[in-house]
């Protein structure tokens, strides 16, 4: 028997995560709600067999969440059509990832920051050549973490946290030792709950973890959960 290339596993690979992926797209569901707008990429690599996600680390410079890890995006802009090309105008500011380089699967449930935004994160496919160029004024690293890292960590914890309505809720908070970059990463907030929900949507397994999450009906649990928190905004 021939034995499968490695580009083949790839292909296998992302054709099972975007079948998947489909199933979890919201479309724009919740682009209609009241709230200023913002959008994050959430870009998948195959790396060695394995599905990985790319991140970035903040520049210093920054007002806002100097040195935390996130995905590239930001604010929509007057001139950006939907959700999805706030996110790819962003990866391309910030990383020099090219929108048509990015093969874009889907829209997820959305989550809400700090600043009562509605972020929306959107799910594509990049090649594992890409190179990234990260802008100096906004971003400071750029890695990629196994997304299995986010069912099965080595090192987590959860970190109480007083939500915008004022309750106290907890969150996720990973710490990612990268080989590469022989540096500690620590992942939580808004961009741990995406990453999170992209592992528990993909690997459609239990986490060694608690998730508030019915992982039997993964989809309405999320989209309740969102609906929870929208309806107790100040």
């Amino acid at each position: 028997r021939r034995r499968p290339c490695p580009s083949e596993g790839g292909r296998s690979l992302k054709e099972k995560a975007r079948l998947r992926l489909r199933e979890f797209d919201v479309g724009d569901r919740f682009s209609r709600l009241p709230l200023p707008r913002a959008s994050v990429l959430l870009p998948l690599v195959v790396r060695e067999g394995r599905l990985h996600l790319l991140l970035t680390v903040r520049s210093m410079q920054l007002r806002r969440s100097p040195g935390q890890v996130c995905f590239p995006g930001g604010k929509r802009e007057a001139t950006d059509k939907d959700e999805i090309d706030t996110a790819l105008r962003e990866a391309k500011e910030e990383v020099g990832l090219q929108p048509e380089k990015v093969e874009v699967i889907c829209r997820l449930v959305p989550g809400i920051d700090k600043m009562n935004h509605l972020v929306t994160p959107v799910v594509g496919f990049i090649e594992d050549t890409f190179q990234a160029t990260p802008n100096p004024d906004e971003v400071s690293d750029v890695f990629v973490v196994p997304l299995e890292y986010f069912v099965k960590p080595l090192n987590y914890k959860t970190v109480p946290y007083k939500s915008s309505s004022g309750s106290l809720t907890w969150m996720h908070c990973f710490t990612y030792d990268d080989q590469e970059h022989k540096m500690s990463f620590r992942i939580w907030g808004l961009t741990a709950h995406f990453a999170v929900f992209l592992a528990l949507v993909i690997f459609g397994e239990r986490p060694t973890y608690e998730v508030d999450y019915d992982l039997d009906n993964l989809l309405s649990s999320a989209e309740d959960n969102f609906w929870n928190l929208y309806n107790h905004m100040p």
